[in-house]
């Protein structure tokens, strides 16, 4: 079969290297943006009457007709036709004859996978800042049924401070809002046409650019043909974007992990997420917590993969930029898959609220209050601070806690002790102490959900609206 290109060409591709430089194996994944942008692409050579409005019409048909087949997997992907463009383009000249031929006038295969590429990702960040609302929104409704529900808070992994379940609850929150927030702000830089840039110096035919910007919902176009055929600054702006959602979803696992533990038993993840042991019956594995953090690693993998692809690279394209779907495309279906996955999760989760508690009253996680008692009765911090590490390690040494404790024991340490210590130390005032903006106490946090539930709000009312300019 000769190639569409073959013209120049006095011999035949050699079979592995059709192999080896075609990417229709993955890049078939675009073809409904492929399709797309050639409808705007003819479209417009009809309206500057560089072609024929009867060829625009019936090579529009004939495209719709590619569509059709595409959608219902009657075509049939050949590897020697490289890639996806000549596959829909071989197509459509099997069905309407050489005329199919005048589709690619005015472009290359340079400024149309951009374009492709373009509209993918300008689709694909739109559902995923959808998903991580529904994650925040499970996130909220977890925090909103345990506004008084304490739990150790760790620092080294070491318990530290008594906080609510719901603030803990209220950070994971916090960071996906991040993640929502720098999807969103990329969406104007994913949302540019490349198309019109030809091969990398422009066309010579009069196209109409913001024309074609215009009909694919592209709020302006590159000022720069070289450059828009080159940058993939926008994918390697999303990998990163997407390292980072995956860095906070492999950090929330982690504890999911912990906390579902016998040793811990602070959670417990509905069986709908979690499997068993093919030898050991008793177990309830939290496997879906884990693969996505194990798959944290090849989210990272894509960022850096193709950062180095593109670190050595002149202008303008080069076949070493094929490498860059391969990476995106796997990111956002590992993304995707992850964040379907988590809101269920976290929405079935059930929380042992006594063994929470169970935990905060066998600590010293309320030492620091102590030592806040005696600065607030006049004790430099630092003296303070010895004196408590003194009562810490009387208790060790007793198997005590700091409640445990006899008011003549208190005394032994500082004579500033008096009874209104033993309500100083109870979790629920440890807690509610903390009233300060952002801190722990059951107001605080309160007021914290409302804040968030508002935000996510105004985040949902920006997926609506960009959902339906995206379709």
């Amino acid at each position: 079969m000769s190639k569409l290109w073959g013209g120049r060409f006095t011999k035949q591709t050699d079979k592995l290297v059709e192999e080896y430089t075609a990417s229709i194996s993955f890049d078939k994944e675009l073809a409904e943006e492929d399709i797309e942008g050639s409808i705007a692409h003819v479209t417009m050579l009809g309206k500057c009457g560089i072609l024929p409005l009867e060829d625009v019409d019936k090579i529009r048909d004939g495209l719709l007709a590619v569509q059709g087949m595409i959608r219902r997997g009657e075509l049939e992907y050949n590897v020697q036709n490289e890639d996806i463009h000549m596959n829909i383009e071989k197509a459509l000249i099997d069905l309407i004859g050489p005329v199919g031929g005048k589709l690619h006038t005015g472009r290359s295969r340079n400024d149309q996978v951009a374009t492709d590429m373009h509209l993918y990702l300008r689709k694909r960040v739109v559902e995923l800042v959808g998903l991580l609302i529904k994650l925040q929104e499970a996130l909220l409704e977890q925090a909103k049924q345990n506004l008084d529900t304490i739990v150790p808070g760790y620092t080294h992994l070491q318990r530290a401070q008594p906080i609510l379940f719901a603030h803990h609850m209220m950070a994971y929150v916090s960071m996906f809002q991040r993640d929502v927030e720098r999807l969103q702000d990329s969406y104007k830089r994913i949302n540019v046409l490349p198309l019109g840039a030809g091969a990398l110096a422009g066309t010579t035919f009069p196209i109409d650019r913001h024309f074609v910007a215009e009909q694919l919902g592209f709020d302006r176009v590159y000022e720069n043909s070289l450059d828009a055929v080159s940058d993939r600054d926008f994918i390697v702006e999303f990998l990163s974007h997407a390292s980072l959602i995956m860095m906070h979803l492999s950090r929330m696992c982690e504890e999911m992990v912990m906390w579902s533990s016998t040793e811990f038993a602070f959670i417990e993840l509905d069986d709908a997420f979690c499997t068993g042991s093919s030898i050991m019956p008793q177990k309830k594995n939290p496997d879906v917590a884990e693969l996505v953090r194990g798959k944290t690693g090849r989210v990272y993998g894509n960022l850096f993969g193709l950062m180095t692809v593109l670190k050595a690279l002149p202008l303008a394209y080069n076949k070493d930029m094929q490498e860059d779907k391969e990476g995106m495309l796997d990111t956002v279906n590992t993304l995707q898959g992850a964040l379907q996955l988590f809101a269920p999760m976290v929405s079935t989760m059930k929380v042992n609220k006594e063994r929470m508690r169970q935990a905060v009253n066998q600590d010293f996680s309320n030492a620091t209050d102590i030592a806040d008692y005696l600065v607030n009765k006049g004790l430099p911090f630092r003296q303070a601070h010895e004196v408590i590490g003194k009562a810490v390690l009387y208790c060790i040494q007793n198997h005590k806690y700091l409640l445990d404790l006899s008011m003549d024991e208190f005394t032994e340490f500082s004579t500033l002790f008096g009874d209104d210590i033993y309500e100083v130390l109870q979790p629920e005032h440890v807690v509610n102490a903390r009233n300060v903006y952002g801190g722990t106490a059951s107001n605080q946090v309160a007021d914290a959900v409302s804040r968030a539930e508002a935000i996510v709000r105004e985040s949902s009312d920006w997926f609506s609206l960009y959902l339906e300019k995206s379709k």
